[in-house]
């Protein structure tokens, strides 16, 4: 079925960056605006060469087709790829922002706000339908927000903002069709890498000489930036943004049941009721794929 294949490159993305934490905990003594550079930009140097030397067929393809179009869609496909670009940078920077002087709650929490986001920003920019199972699915999302927000009120504004990037991310990329899907993340990730230039010589600590870091950063690059970013976008063809949102749930929840079992961090009672509230919302939201049934949309 066209739409499973879909439905399954979003899915195994978002479990892909429930295990990014394994990758990262290893790299806390280094500063996290380098952990951004240097990923950002050896994305940037992979994506251009595979681009440039092994796709480069499809590169004169799309470079053809974008030719061909109007100027009213030529405008219309460059502001979405570039706002795409610029989203993820500032997705990316907030979210580093609010771990190092917010709070780690805080960073933690944009990423269960940003699902919610996504379903009511592409119901109405978007028009996407909901049906009555979903609708509640994303009423059980808020409640456990609420409760995971208790006490962590002043954090909420800054969870917004990094929440808000990803969202407007995932849905103008719902909308960016017609063009080979690696090849917009590869002029995204260019572009990422354009913007963020100009404050590595200010901001950069010194160069890392540890071929752990180097190899720890390639691995983020590819693993849990290049692989789960293109298959965001490949699903995007098939997948709703209002599904896409849900799924990123999957995202929290792996990092909360690795950070339980595996790094052994103390947890609360609020905190069980609330992830149990989100893990049922998931499948109420997608009951009618679970369950093989058609639902009725209104």
């Amino acid at each position: 079925m066209k739409f499973s294949k879909y439905y399954l490159a979003a899915f195994i993305s978002f479990v892909i960056w429930g295990f990014f934490s394994l990758a990262l905990k290893p790299l806390k003594a280094y500063a996290s605006l380098d952990i951004l550079f240097y990923r950002v930009f050896l994305c940037a140097v992979i994506m251009a060469v595979i681009s440039l030397f092994v796709r480069i067929k499809v590169l004169k393809e799309n470079i053809g087709k974008f030719r061909q179009l109007p100027a009213s869609e030529k405008r219309r496909v460059t502001i979405l790829t570039f706002s795409g670009g610029f989203l993820l940078t500032a997705n990316w920077f907030f979210f580093i922002y609010v771990m190092n002087h917010i709070s780690v709650k805080a960073a933690s929490f944009a990423y269960l706000v940003c699902p919610i986001m996504t379903t009511v920003i592409a119901y109405f920019v978007l028009n996407e339908k909901l049906s009555k199972w979903q609708w509640g699915a994303v009423l059980l999302s808020v409640v456990s927000c609420m409760l995971l927000s208790f006490n962590n009120i002043s954090d909420i504004a800054y969870s917004l903002i990094v929440a808000a990037s990803y969202a407007f991310y995932l849905v103008s990329q719902r909308k960016n069709t017609g063009f080979d899907k690696f090849l917009i993340l590869t002029v995204q990730i260019l572009f990422s890498a354009l913007l963020l230039a100009p404050f590595y010589p200010v901001y950069s600590e010194a160069l890392p000489m540890e071929f752990s870091f180097y190899a720890l950063i390639f691995l983020i690059a590819v693993l849990f930036t290049i692989v789960p970013l293109y298959m965001n976008l490949y699903a995007l063809q098939g997948v709703n943004s209002s599904t896409m949102g849900v799924l990123l749930y999957i995202n929290p929840l792996m990092n909360f049941s690795i950070a339980l079992i595996y790094f052994h961090e103390p947890i609360n009672a609020i905190q069980i009721i609330a992830y149990s509230l989100i893990l049922l919302s998931i499948i109420i939201f997608n009951e009618r794929f679970i369950f093989k049934r058609r639902a009725a949309m209104v």
